[in-house]
């Protein structure tokens, strides 16, 4: 795909459409599914205790969730239970939440047993299967901070690093970050930008940055430029 010739239908099917709201209710949820629907994007990114779906006309949808989500201060085994509990209800992604801590301490190790604990409870089969993301915070490290969890990322064999969670005072996704985590991954996995997301504009640049996924909120929006 061409980032400087993309369609409006190449678009939305780069795009997570996410509702991770706390408050939301499953009226909310059902919404968003027909939404995306309508819209014609690639997945439905919604908090783990909407799930399962079953009551809901998903047709080609794919069904994220997220996982020791937003803080990522939780033992590696109760997210490794969190993400096979969500893959049991029909998610077919999972974005997990680096642990933010180890990355700061630089103890590389853990953050990698982190990660790996989560791709372990979801195993590929003849390499299909559950994708697993991994949020890193962009906002809050530093270029060799996001470099070194990139890498990690890559060692346990998650298949995207994501910017953010949205939630995190530090902000969300920047072209800069995008871009040291397309450098970092090369081509072997995708970058998702999420957090912060909401003109047609700045989901191309992040596009053009080397994005492969996009998670919206305002997807309608930003489809609507296009």
């Amino acid at each position: 795909m061409n980032p400087n010739t993309i369609s409006r239908n190449d678009l939305a099917r780069l795009i997570d459409h996410t509702l991770l709201k706390p408050e939301a209710t499953r009226d909310d949820v059902a919404k968003l599914v027909a939404e995306a629907r309508e819209l014609g994007v690639y997945a439905v990114c919604i908090s783990p205790n909407m799930l399962p779906l079953v009551d809901m006309e998903l047709d080609e949808l794919r069904v994220a969730t997220v996982c020791g989500f937003p803080s990522g201060a939780h033992q590696k085994e109760v997210k490794a239970l969190e993400a096979a509990r969500a893959i049991e209800l029909g998610a077919h992604e999972v974005d997990m939440v680096v642990n933010l801590s180890a990355v700061k301490d630089g103890n590389w190790d853990a953050v990698y047993a982190d990660i790996a604990a989560v791709r372990e409870v979801m195993p590929r089969v003849d390499g299909d299967g559950a994708l697993l993301k991994v949020i890193i915070e962009s906002a809050a490290l530093t270029d060799s901070e996001i470099v070194a969890v990139c890498q990690a990322a890559r060692d346990a064999e998650a298949d995207f690093v994501k910017t953010s969670t949205g939630f995190h005072p530090t902000g969300g996704a920047s072209i800069a970050a995008v871009q040291l985590m397309r450098e970092t991954v090369a081509p072997d996995m995708g970058v998702k930008a999420s957090g912060g997301i909401r003109t047609t504009d700045a989901a191309l640049a992040m596009v053009r940055a080397g994005a492969s996924r996009l998670g919206l909120s305002g997807s309608a929006q930003v489809l609507s430029g296009l």
